[in-house]
């Protein structure tokens, strides 16, 4: 049994606050005690090492910007963009830091094609030891802003970009969260040349309207790296049964996210971690699979370290490798040990495996 990873910030959190991806989380939390990083991001989960012992293999490894909130003074405006060219400096020092990652560490490999993507997973077979694990890093795009116009996503995906999110909030591309609207006519044009190239759509972060008007036009693979169902969360930032339901219908798979905000009305930050139970997280597996009518529908996308830390995660979660727990909790629902490794692993492969070039 394995871990897909579907959303991570790990880039992001290296270049705007320091934190190596290479240490553990337990070694991250010591160096920050009392900084201005851990005020603002909460306590590590993320860690390399810890990832390898949970059984990780593979993550979607995020180059995220956010546009400029008026902050000039805070740790953050440096990774803040203004206009499309500050976006695309911002994305490509991430995606930089990425390919620096995988040249210097060999416990990490970019995974670009379905032969990179099998070499990772036979580092994971059965008779291999702990020392031979290797974990993938597949690059995402969140908030396609740093794509300076549609055509040039091309040269994104020659660096190794395999999958894009146009929203985070509003983007030149679409609606997004808090933001409510349509895609764009660039929009649409940015969907097919990213069909054009059979890349990976995430729909998260999409605001309704645009979402359902992707889902309609997008040829090409597409999945929710890291939404929840609004059942448990219900913001504009969710999906609605009906948004989940359209992205059955596609074969799309969701990310369900391991942030207790987003995953009760009722939890706020500063309320305790043990205010949320782990069950919940099978709870919202659980009902994406009632809702389609399989296990096909659904993964983890934690969305670790993306803006809150191991006070705001379900109680029986300290780092990223405590993602395995979930299985017995669905075990012990019923779920057939196929229906585990599908939703742990599996239905995301499954998608990567559409849409990675042979090699």
């Amino acid at each position: 049994m394995i871990v897909v990873d579907a959303h991570e910030d790990i880039a992001y959190n290296a270049l705007c606050y320091g934190r190596d991806y290479r240490r553990a989380a337990w070694e991250t939390r010591r160096l920050e005690a009392g900084s201005a990083a851990l005020a603002r991001r909460g306590n590590a989960v993320l860690g390399l090492p810890d990832a390898l012992l949970g059984r990780v293999a593979l993550v979607f490894a995020t180059l995220f910007v956010a546009p400029d909130d008026g902050n000039a003074d805070q740790p953050w405006s440096a990774f803040s963009y203004k206009t499309p060219h500050e976006a695309y400096q911002l994305a490509l020092q991430q995606a930089d830091y990425y390919h620096r990652l995988a040249d210097e560490d060999e416990r990490v490999w970019l995974v670009k094609t379905a032969a990179d993507l099998d070499a990772v997973l036979a580092t994971w077979a059965e008779g291999k030891e702990i020392g031979d694990h290797r974990q993938g890093l597949v690059l995402l795009m969140e908030n396609a802003d740093p794509i300076l116009e549609p055509k040039q996503f091309e040269e994104w995906y020659e660096r190794g970009v395999r999958i894009v999110g146009p929203a985070w909030e509003a983007t030149r591309y679409t609606g997004g969260t808090g933001s409510p609207g349509p895609l764009t006519p660039l929009g649409f044009e940015l969907l097919d040349v990213m069909a054009s190239l059979n890349a990976i759509l995430d729909l998260s972060h999409m605001a309704e309207e645009a979402y359902l008007q992707a889902v309609d036009h997008y040829e090409g693979v597409m999945i929710a790296s890291h939404s929840n169902p609004r059942r448990f969360r219900n913001t504009d930032r969710h999906l609605s049964d009906l948004m989940i339901r359209r992205l059955a219908e596609r074969d799309g798979v969701m990310g369900i996210v391991l942030y207790n905000r987003f995953l009760s009305d009722g939890w706020t930050k500063g309320d305790p971690k043990s205010d949320m139970p782990l069950t919940v997280v099978a709870d919202a597996i659980d009902h994406v699979c009632q809702l389609t009518g399989s296990a096909a529908h659904v993964g983890i996308g934690s969305d670790f370290d993306g803006g809150f830390g191991v006070e705001s995660i379900p109680d029986g979660l300290d780092t990223v490798s405590d993602l395995l727990t979930i299985g017995p909790l669905l075990r012990a629902r019923g779920y057939t040990e196929a229906d585990i490794e599908a939703i742990l692993s599996g239905n995301m492969l499954r998608k990567l495996r559409q849409a990675l070039p042979a090699g």
